[in-house]
């Protein structure tokens, strides 16, 4: 594999996760949505889609694959302008520009730079405040209102070969990251409020995942996907369990785990996706292997779980549609259309979204039975590595450089 191909795929493949109650529809406040599962509600697909979607604001932003986060009618915007790892404030109704902070960081170096010279991390929001995590693990906290900064962290020394692509996750009061490189990495909770350090755990270094937040017996636990394994920490920094699972050759650990109650999903690359159950025994926690599909890796795209079956983008590049209770492979796409490479899948309600890094959007209609295409539109001119953030029928599409509003429109 080329390196600026992994590049371009850990973007998507692994990137935040926000534990609060549900936010309103119209928000997606942190990599892959209010709930971080790439849902949203409020969507109405037209009867009959159109050619080209019309195209509101366009605004440039600055070089980065990050995902926008969107909390009310404010648009956060994190990348990289020139020496700087800037995080920007939009109007999400115009485009037009509230506030900009900043502050110096080096840029990648090699293979790592040549495409991708922006932050891959997407920024969070929650309790007014705005979090970033830049290419070599700088953490910093901002006021959401006006940017002024609250507290930054330079504690990283190292990070992974292609720099640092995990999201935080920001649970009960703290912010939870996976920083550092192989040999001294791990997982560290910070307070939002201050900044201090609550705990860190050092059981293996990171890939390029995110970490998420499930609950088990009314324990809550972070799972995260490490270069090495599948761990489970406790809101204490103690672990509840650990799995085996090192990626292999040339794969790479990018996909964010999927939680469904009790059960967790994971997935790498030559690893294919697996499911365990989580349970509680005594003090401790264990998982119980429920199934594999051996033949369905994803690696830089995670899936949505909708209706009892899994749909993303395989390693292969082809979408597919997973029975989530039993691993049975329902159909792919390989006849359909071939290899697209990686890229987004959102579940809009009655179709599901996929946006690939050549900037073309699938509709396709939900279903285990086939591959059902609705529509394919392209909706920017350079390439897309983020999510596109669907509020109600808007669409903010971040490309290469800039930040766009496109809309779905009834007839």
């Amino acid at each position: 594999m080329k390196n600026r191909t992994f590049l371009e795929a850990v973007i998507v493949g692994g990137l935040l996760v926000f534990a609060s109650t549900p936010l309103p529809a119209q928000d997606w406040p942190q990599w892959r949505g209010a709930n971080r599962d790439a849902k949203v509600e409020g969507f109405k697909a037209p009867k009959a889609w159109p050619a080209q979607l019309p195209l509101k604001w366009k605004q440039p932003v600055g070089l980065g694959d990050t995902t926008p986060a969107l909390v009310g009618e404010k648009l956060f915007v994190f990348s990289r302008v020139e020496n700087d790892e800037t995080l920007i404030c939009l109007n999400a109704a115009d485009g037009k520009e509230i506030w900009r902070k900043k502050y110096e960081a080096p840029p990648p170096e090699g293979p790592a730079a040549r495409e991708h010279s922006g932050p891959r991390s997407s920024p969070a929001v929650a309790e007014g405040k705005v979090v970033t995590f830049g290419v070599t693990g700088i953490l910093t906290c901002w006021d959401a209102a006006d940017g002024s900064q609250l507290w930054q962290k330079k504690d990283a020394t190292a990070w992974p070969r292609f720099y640092t692509a995990s999201s935080p996750l920001i649970a009960d009061g703290m912010c939870v990251v996976q920083a550092g490189g192989p040999a001294d990495g791990g997982v560290t909770a910070y307070d939002l409020k201050s900044g201090d350090q609550k705990w860190h755990w050092t059981g293996a270094g990171p890939g390029y995942a995110s970490p998420a937040l499930m609950t088990v017996a009314g324990t809550k636990i972070v799972v995260a996907l490490t270069d090495k394994s599948v761990v489970g920490i406790g809101m204490d920094g103690k672990t509840a369990w650990q799995t085996p699972f090192a990626a292999q050759g040339m794969n790479y650990n990018a996909a964010t785990p999927i939680v469904d109650g009790d059960t967790l999903i994971y997935a790498g690359a030559g690893r294919g996706t697996h499911a365990v159950k989580v349970a509680k025994q005594g003090e401790a926690f264990a998982t119980t292997d429920l199934w594999t599909a051996a033949d369905v890796s994803p690696q830089f795209n995670t899936a949505v779980l909708k209706d009892g079956f899994l749909y993303g983008i395989s390693q292969r590049g082809n979408l597919f549609c997973v029975n989530a209770k039993t691993g049975a492979l329902a159909w792919t796409d390989a006849d359909a259309k071939g290899a697209r490479g990686f890229g987004s899948v959102v579940d809009a309600g009655s179709v599901l979204l996929a946006l690939t890094p050549k900037s073309q959007l699938y509709v396709v209609q939900p279903n285990d039975k086939s591959y059902t295409e609705v529509a394919s539109l392209k909706v920017a001119d350079s390439p897309t590595y983020a999510y596109p953030v669907v509020s109600g029928n808007r669409l903010f599409i971040r490309d290469r450089d800039s930040v766009a509003l496109l809309t779905v429109e009834q007839p």
